[in-house]
């Protein structure tokens, strides 16, 4: 059976337009996370890494993956096992998948799962599209049986979805019945130990087109049950939406900050898209995307706040992750050493 791969339309879109994509964090976030300026971020050293003390590794313990959808090209000439070998060397302990084939040809998922385990990568999750036009496809809405067998057989204790909530539009009543739909997957994927996710890109930040007072993110935290449905936040896609959707469509103010979000609700937030962007007003996201480390997002501040609260320290997973990465192998390097490389401050 042939696999999907990650085809979120709006990344698909953006991907096509710029090529080099890009995020906002906006005053809210200078002022709340204490993002740094090009001019004012450590420097890396010769080695991708850069000074942050001698305290404790500010990462936890086996908790460092990458999403594949970032190491696709190498994927595909040169397949699974060679990428895996180059992860391990790099320091990364998990995975995340975006198709189970990736133009590598036939490959069974229990020969796939011997592959990451004996690089020492434990497949820790994996995005499916939502739904399709065609009833035979590989998604949730579709093929929900098949999606979760192939999930098990992984051994993947999360299970998700990059599409947007928006397949009956973006009214609230929309999302009410998507999100109806989520907690029927997050249902079937606990009955097998596993756990149902979204992951966000920017527009799950906009405003209802019915009612331009609410965030239809805040429709989709509400209306998902809390046990069933987890996110799995792309903080650059956050601040996008941070950036895009500071105001409501009337032109008043609306400030939100991303970390905020996982603050209120830890338990919701197993999965974490760790990117990167530089400042670049002129840019639609306010921010050009680059390897993990090397903008302006001040990942000290965020991933510390998370890590600190009390008994969360080793309940979060944090994924690199550029969607389209100059040298892929640069980026995985070099953005795990950065993070390797982030001490907690006394």
């Amino acid at each position: 059976m042939s696999r999907t791969s990650h085809t979120d339309p709006e990344l698909t879109h953006r991907l096509t337009r710029r090529g080099m994509l890009g995020v906002a964090a906006g005053a809210t976030a200078a002022a709340l996370l204490g993002t740094a300026t090009p001019a004012t971020a450590a420097p890396a050293t010769a080695a991708g890494t850069s000074a942050h003390g001698r305290g404790r590794p500010l990462l936890p313990p086996g908790r460092l993956g990458v999403q594949l959808y970032s190491l696709r090209d190498k994927v595909a000439s040169l397949g699974f096992a060679p990428v895996f070998a180059e992860l391990e060397k790099y320091g990364y302990d998990e995975i995340e998948f975006a198709g189970y084939t990736q133009g590598t040809g036939p490959i069974t998922l229990a020969q796939l799962k011997r592959l990451a385990r004996n690089h020492g990568l434990n497949p820790i999750g994996s995005h499916v599209g939502y739904f399709s036009s065609d009833p035979n496809a590989y998604t949730f809405a579709q093929n929900l049986t098949q999606v979760l067998d192939d999930a098990e057989a992984l051994g993947l204790k999360h299970i998700g979805t990059a599409s947007g909530p928006n397949r009956y539009g973006n009214t609230v009543d929309a999302w009410k019945r998507a999100a109806e739909e989520f907690n029927t997957y997050g249902a079937a994927a606990k009955k097998r130990g596993m756990k149902f996710y979204q992951h966000n890109h920017s527009d799950e930040f906009a405003f209802a087109t019915d009612d331009p007072k609410v965030r239809l993110y805040d429709v989709l935290l509400a209306e998902t049950d809390p046990g069933l449905v987890y996110l799995e936040m792309d903080i650059f896609w956050a601040y996008a939406g941070q950036f895009r959707f500071s105001k409501r469509p009337d032109g008043s103010p609306a400030p939100f900050e991303p970390l905020d979000y996982v603050l209120k609700q830890p338990h919701r937030y197993p999965l974490f898209h760790v990117k990167d962007g530089v400042s670049d007003p002129d840019n639609e996201f306010g921010y050009r995307m680059v390897d993990v480390g090397d903008g302006d997002i001040d990942y000290q501040r965020f991933i510390s706040a998370v890590t600190r609260l009390r008994g969360e320290r080793l309940a979060h997973h944090w994924q690199t992750e550029h969607d389209q990465p100059t040298e892929s192998f640069t980026f995985a390097r070099r953005s795990s050493a950065y993070l390797h490389s982030l001490r907690e401050k006394c």
